[in-house]
């Protein structure tokens, strides 16, 4: 490829994988302006080079039926615990992996998660989650987390439930689920933001349009 504004803009037409185009167009920028301050080239050629245009899918979320089924097929008491608290608190995986006994309060129905940047938040849970979380600590709830599973773990068994069911069952998807029900029942997006330590309010958007 050249690095000019035609080979540029030729290279980035001849890809095939769409929004992917954009994360090439965002290292070529780099490269340029490194190659410019350092003199190794005059001009930028990224300054006649237009960014490519990212489609805005709308992604998949839940209804409130679809998880249902989906607690419902679940096979395991803990399988339907995970199911359940992703869909009522919208974590995301690395936070649901790392739920203790400890960090639960019962008397407000929330959980301590940490998320991002060592943050730390409250996230809700309604009363059917709670009966299946006491239920897990009662057999068992003593390990590095109450589910006595990895990360890796956790994801496994949600993409088991995805071709099981033909349902998309993964943590993005219930963090959509989450901020989509909130915004359905007239949550203002910046409390949703609050509420589920999005970095943006773009990225608020972008999940409650599914």
């Amino acid at each position: 490829m050249e690095l000019s504004a035609q080979g540029i803009n030729n290279f980035l037409s001849s890809l095939p994988c769409k929004n992917g185009k954009h994360s090439y167009f965002r290292s070529l920028r780099v490269l340029c302006n490194w190659m410019v301050r350092n003199g190794i080239m005059t001009s930028n050629p990224m300054s006649s080079v237009d960014p490519p245009k990212i489609q805005k899918r709308i992604l998949p979320s839940l209804s409130q039926t679809e998880v249902a089924k989906l607690i419902d097929e679940a096979s395991c008491i803990t399988h339907k615990a995970i199911i359940s608290l992703l869909a009522d608190s919208g974590v995301r995986l690395s936070e649901v992996t790392g739920v203790k006994a400890s960090d639960i309060d019962w008397t407000t129905s929330t959980i301590t998660i940490w998320g991002k940047g060592n943050k730390q938040r409250k996230a809700p849970f309604s009363e059917s989650t709670g009966v299946l979380l006491r239920e897990i600590i009662n057999q068992d709830g003593t390990g590095p987390n109450i589910w006595n599973m990895t990360r890796r773990g956790i994801q496994s068994m949600l993409h088991d439930y995805t071709e099981k069911l033909g349902l998309p069952c993964n943590a993005h998807t219930f963090r959509r689920t989450f901020a989509s029900n909130l915004h359905r029942k007239g949550v203002n997006v910046e409390h949703i933001m609050r509420l589920d330590e999005w970095e943006t309010l773009d990225m608020v958007v972008r999940y409650t349009r599914s």
